[in-house]
């Protein structure tokens, strides 16, 4: 939806009294979409009025004007999208429009689609700006399904008003298409004409309402492009509950699409279990049989390293790969299924809106809402993804959600013995602790060090396994200095950087969200944020102050705990979190756990709980028939 809509001769109107920007900001702050800045202002002021006067000179008058159109599923928008009739075959014709005041641009050297504005030093690099309005263009298309029919609904124009061609050359090397043209203030006239070509002087309130009221839901050849696409599902056989989840996911959407009716399917499992294979076999089921479907999950690392896998070669497909808090304006009942990964992460409240709940957000948004979850893994306050939790929400809007539990233990060597150690060590069940007996599948080890746990695991690299070293959000994080990173964890001798944190790069270091993928991840030592979701062969974990045994039972010590999330939880609740934390920690290994305490009486305990195994005898010498 835009901000505002108006005719093209309300729209110059409203440029010439200097008024348009002031209503923008006042449209911007009843939709609570957070603080407005005053360079968001001040290009409302500057570059509006020029796309106004070329309308008016292009005798498109009555064009439909949207401005600040909010794409569907995403917090982006598209600065104005024109919307009329196209004046050769009479059908809506809608031009995406991206404005720009640059005055100076050029290409940034060995990449495609990145540029550099301004003159100078500058170093910051923006999309181009044809590359970003080609974006805008086929999401809209591959979104809103009155477009889906259209041969040729939608074009795309990049406007730098303020730039003479001469100023920004190198950008003109991007080839235009039909979604993506560059003009300048030099071709001014050639925008004009271009627009003309698009549409026509009729009205565009129809073709505008036609727009704003379709349904919005993945098209047909971006389902198709994902069926193609998602082949990591394949890897995977389903086994039992695996399976049943499946097909009765399958047959909900099946029949909740033929009788406009609605289901809610929770499936619980413990890490490794296989929630994420099923969300991607639904997804290649789903988009392959032309249903409606979305794959949302709370965690930015875990999406994005789907998007890594998945849809390299094809990024419209990583546009069904979204966020919970992208679905706050989403139709009701939109979509057929919403598959919600790791759901567990599930905000409390709403991004957007004050006083909704984000998972009444994510009911409302489909037919058939897909929960895959573990109880265990909230880990932040604001957090509420549970099974119950759920279930309250949908019994509010009369709904009995179907519940599927997965049994199957997969990650940990398919060790449902060592799951179930976990949450018994942590008092996460009513059962006692007990002391681990090595399976043949599955390993656990107490090392003396922080050094011998790295050196026993960059064994397991060196033999091409996977590993990593995780901790507990004891250690100040702080920024790379002069392009590296810091040894903020200190054990004795033994020193570590954190991964990098947010979208910061440095050379030889892979970003936060390949952490757990990269090879080059080894050499820092993780989070929760970082591992959550994530598998390795091997896993090393260290138990830092912020949780010790004391008196047979834990104790929490929020003081040693310096995630910010965690500052102003009470005690109860920081005991629960931070148990859940190292639950997630623990269990991420495939084929073995490394564990150490840094405080002693801790590690003593879990010395009683896993004791060094005894040395192995040596084998009886076989001779040749004997």
């Amino acid at each position: 939806m835009p901000l505002l809509r108006m005719p093209a001769h309300e729209f110059l109107d409203r440029c010439r009294k200097d008024a348009l920007a002031r209503d923008l900001a006042e449209c911007h702050r009843l939709a609570r979409l957070g603080r407005l800045e005053d360079a968001e202002i001040r290009s409302w002021r500057n570059s509006l009025p020029a796309l106004a006067r070329v309308l008016d000179e292009a005798g498109l008058q009555h064009v439909e004007v949207l401005i600040e159109y909010q794409l569907a599923l995403s917090s982006l928008r598209a600065d104005v999208v024109l919307a009329g009739w196209h004046p050769s075959t009479s059908q809506p014709s809608y031009v995406v429009v991206e404005l720009k005041q640059w005055a100076h641009a050029r290409a940034l050297p060995d990449t495609e689609d990145l540029c550099l504005p301004g003159i100078g030093n500058n170093n910051r690099a923006f999309l181009h700006p044809v590359a970003q309005v080609r974006r805008y263009c086929q999401y809209l298309q591959d979104f809103t399904t009155v477009l889906d029919a259209e041969p040729d609904p939608v074009a795309g124009v990049a406007y730098l008003h303020n730039a003479e061609t001469n100023d920004v050359a190198s950008l003109l090397d991007l080839d235009p298409d039909r979604h993506g043209r560059l003009f300048t203030h030099s071709t001014r006239d050639q925008l004009i004409t271009y627009l003309q070509s698009r549409l026509s002087p009729a009205h565009g309130t129809t073709a505008a309402d036609e727009l704003l009221h379709s349904p919005l839901a993945p098209s047909r050849p971006l389902l198709r492009a994902t069926a193609e696409e998602i082949r990591l599902a394949d890897r995977f056989v389903l086994l039992d509950e695996q399976q049943i989840a499946v097909s009765l996911v399958r047959r909900a959407v099946k029949k909740a699409h033929e009788a406009d009716s609605k289901e809610v399917l929770i499936i619980t499992g413990g890490p490794g279990s296989g929630k994420s294979v099923i969300a991607l076999h639904l997804m290649r089921h789903y988009a392959h049989d032309r249903y409606t479907v979305v794959h949302a999950t709370g965690s930015r690392s875990f999406t994005r390293t789907l998007h890594h896998a998945i849809g390299t070669d094809k990024p419209r497909v990583r546009e069904l790969f979204n966020y919970f808090m992208n679905f706050a304006d989403a139709p009701k009942n939109g979509l057929d299924a919403l598959i919600c990964d790791e759901a567990h992460r599930i905000r409390a409240h709403s991004i957007r809106h004050r006083g909704v709940r984000q998972i009444d957000e994510l009911l409302d948004a489909a037919r058939v809402p897909v929960f895959l979850l573990d109880d265990h893994q909230v880990v932040r306050p604001d957090e509420m993804g549970s099974r119950e939790a759920i279930d309250q929400a949908a019994a509010a809007r009369g709904l009995h959600p179907r519940h599927i539990d997965l049994n199957g233990q997969f990650r940990n060597g398919g060790s449902r013995a060592y799951e179930q150690w976990v949450l018994r060590l942590l008092q996460l069940t009513d059962e006692p602790p007990t002391e681990w007996a090595n399976e043949r599948n599955f390993h656990v080890r107490v090392v003396d060090s922080p050094q011998q746990m790295e050196d026993l695991l960059r064994a397991k690299e060196a033999q091409h396994l996977t590993a990593r070293i995780t901790a507990g959000f004891c250690w100040r994080w702080s920024d790379p200095r002069r392009g590296r990173l810091v040894d903020d964890i200190t054990i004795g001798s033994w020193r570590k950087p954190w991964n990098l944190r947010g979208e910061s790069s440095l050379e030889g270091v892979p970003p936060s969200w390949l952490w757990a993928t990269d090879p080059d991840g080894f050499g820092q030592v993780g989070c929760i944020y970082t591992a959550q979701g994530f598998e390795y062969d091997w896993n090393g974990v260290i138990l830092g102050n912020d949780l010790v045994w004391r008196d047979n039972r834990w104790v929490p010590n929020p003081q040693a705990n310096l995630d910010p999330a965690l500052s102003r939880t009470d005690p109860d609740t920081f005991l629960r979190l931070i148990r859940n934390t190292y639950k997630v920690l623990l269990t991420r290994g495939m084929s073995g756990t490394l564990l150490y305490s840094t405080d002693p009486e801790t590690q003593a305990r879990l010395r009683q709980l896993a004791p060094a195994p005894l040395p192995k005898q040596p084998a009886p010498i076989t001779m040749p028939g004997i």
